[in-house]
């Protein structure tokens, strides 16, 4: 049980400013998530709304993309998914989806980066993987047990765990053993984008964490319009506060907050 009874989640916004992009365009009003009309996609016959990103694309971008696929670890890359789709759509799980495009890839050497609060369902999917004939090879978000402090992580961080999420320390374990294909399980939000910066082999997702959603984030999409509103609508969630932060007190064995002891 954490030391701290409650704790105030006034302050825990701050945001750090990111350096200034040189000569970035303002977005336009709509792009392709506004998108219902899906003309794109071949064979519908529908004209393309009068945002689209395909009428409005540089050629000359279409043509830096389409030479990527040239080069033949890219393109084994790209049809090896395609296959993988066409030859099993709503056929098998993510699961066998994975392993099937690993196969397709040549891939033998699985690197799984993973939560420690996941390692029950990591283990479980290695020996899925070893089962199926897979080398797995795994690191920890905790691997190397270093102090989030030493790297400029405010001491109040600390009430979840003293030690940090290493994913760069996750990539370059996997880079070491030269892994085929990482299978990623869970990691942070954030943690995530580090390690697919730093990992050299090709890196799916198999679990996305949601600590209140049960590791389904496309629930709260599903109820933005029922149940989570307050995602469209920030202005009319209880307890907001002028300034755009939460300054109530969360007692420790809410739900929304709670974690298990040595989870992340």
């Amino acid at each position: 049980m954490k030391e701290e009874k409650k704790r105030s989640l006034e302050g825990c916004s701050e945001a750090r400013e990111m350096p200034e992009k040189e000569n970035a365009p303002a977005f336009p009003a709509h792009t392709c998530v506004d998108c219902r009309v899906m003309a794109c996609c071949g064979g519908t016959g529908k004209s393309y709304p009068p945002f689209c990103l395909t009428e409005k694309m540089d050629p000359a971008l279409i043509e830096k993309a389409m030479a990527e696929y040239k080069k033949p670890d890219i393109n084994r890359i790209a049809v090896s998914a395609a296959e993988v789709e066409a030859d099993y759509y709503c056929r098998l799980t993510r699961v066998e989806e994975t392993m099937k495009f690993a196969e397709k890839i040549g891939a033998r050497r699985i690197g799984i980066a993973t939560c420690v609060g996941l390692l029950r369902e990591a283990g479980t999917a290695a020996q899925i993987f070893r089962a199926h004939g897979f080398e797995v090879f795994g690191a920890a978000c905790k691997c190397g047990a270093q102090k989030k402090v030493d790297i400029g992580i405010p001491k109040r961080c600390e009430w979840v765990d003293p030690n940090m999420c290493n994913p760069v320390l996750q990539a370059m374990t996997l880079n070491r053993e030269k892994t085929d294909l990482d299978v990623m399980i869970g990691l942070c939000v954030g943690h995530d984008s580090l390690f697919l910066k730093y990992a050299e082999a090709p890196v799916t997702v198999l679990v996305v964490k949601d600590r209140v959603l049960g590791n389904n984030p496309a629930a709260a999409l599903y109820t933005a319009d029922s149940y989570y509103g307050r995602l469209l609508h920030p202005e009319k969630e209880p307890g907001k506060t002028a300034g755009g932060g939460r300054a109530e007190e969360l007692p420790e064995n809410e739900s929304a907050g709670s974690e298990p002891e040595g989870g992340k």
